[in-house]
């Protein structure tokens, strides 16, 4: 049963008119604005880093360092998110997972198309490793299309020949931009979220020409062998539940220990409003349970 946190959220989200008006600015002036509603926990300790010319932020959670890195890849639909606006949710991860997080600021679209963002990541991942963090305590993590590029990252260090991450969390990931999966059209009442033809425009700015279902931008496509352990969370509401449901079935074909976590009635990133909602709260609680038990 949902907590009245959840209910009171969904209804602000009926409130909210979709117009499917294309506006990047306002889209990203909107994220960060909840970054600003939803503040970090106390204690944590915010450094400002480069990580070889990428903008990043270590999220440091109070206590004894534990040794653990996770490298955290926003969401915002590739066109917007900032360190800024996910500053919140990648500190609650830290604190869950006694972790610190390096919180990338990639490049977005559509001033910088494919592959600009998986080049950001990957340069961020390769200077972790040039500092010496080890990749046996080192989680890669990532929300909707910040889970997409987490997934793109570990191909493209798998093909590359480089030590891969202890494990991966992704939530609510965007896993392919055919938008072809059943839930696309058969949650579209349910989710009070997502704006189907917001989605469609910002993926062809990200997209840039490429063909959707390369394995960069929709890693559902790729091969997935080789993978480190892998936990997928994603609301039952979300028109993006088949993009989790399907990339776990594949992941697991392909030999990876890969879990579907699902929570019933949960909207797109529920993990956002995680000071508000007690779902959310759980949910982050679950990343760190697994990001202790691999990395």
């Amino acid at each position: 049963m949902r907590s009245w946190q959840v209910r009171l959220l969904e209804l602000y989200f009926r409130l909210q008119p979709k117009t499917g008006r294309i506006d990047v600015n306002r889209e990203r002036a909107e994220l960060d604005g909840l970054g600003a509603i939803f503040k970090p926990p106390k204690g944590i300790e915010v450094v400002k880093q480069i990580a070889d010319c990428v903008p990043a932020e270590w999220l440091i959670p109070p206590g004894p360092p534990s040794g653990r890195v996770i490298l955290y890849l926003h969401g915002g639909s590739y066109i917007s998110g900032s360190i800024n606006s996910h500053r919140p949710l990648a500190s609650n991860i830290a604190i869950a997972s006694k972790a610190r997080v390096l919180l990338v600021d990639y490049r977005l679209a559509p001033e910088h198309p494919h592959p600009a963002a998986v080049e950001d990541a990957m340069a961020a991942y390769k200077w972790l490793l040039a500092g010496n963090t080890d990749p046996a305590h080192l989680a890669v993590a990532g929300d909707s299309a910040g889970g997409g590029l987490a997934l793109a990252l570990l191909i493209s260090l798998r093909e590359a020949h480089i030590q891969l991450p202890a494990a991966c969390v992704c939530i609510s990931p965007l896993t392919d931009m055919a938008f072809s999966g059943a839930s696309w059209e058969g949650n579209a009442a349910a989710d009070l979220v997502i704006d189907a033809r917001k989605e469609l425009a910002f993926a062809q700015m990200y997209l840039g020409g490429c063909e959707p279902h390369g394995p960069l931008v929709s890693p559902l496509y790729a091969d997935l062998q080789g993978l480190p352990p892998l936990l997928v969370q994603v609301g039952a509401s979300e028109r993006l539940l088949s993009d989790s449901t399907r990339l776990v079935q594949r992941a697991q074909l392909a030999g990876v220990n890969a879990v579907l976590d699902e929570w019933e009635m949960m909207q797109h990133v529920w993990h956002f409003a995680a000071p508000f909602i007690p779902e959310g709260r759980r949910a982050v609680q679950r990343m760190g349970e697994f990001i202790d038990r691999w990395a």
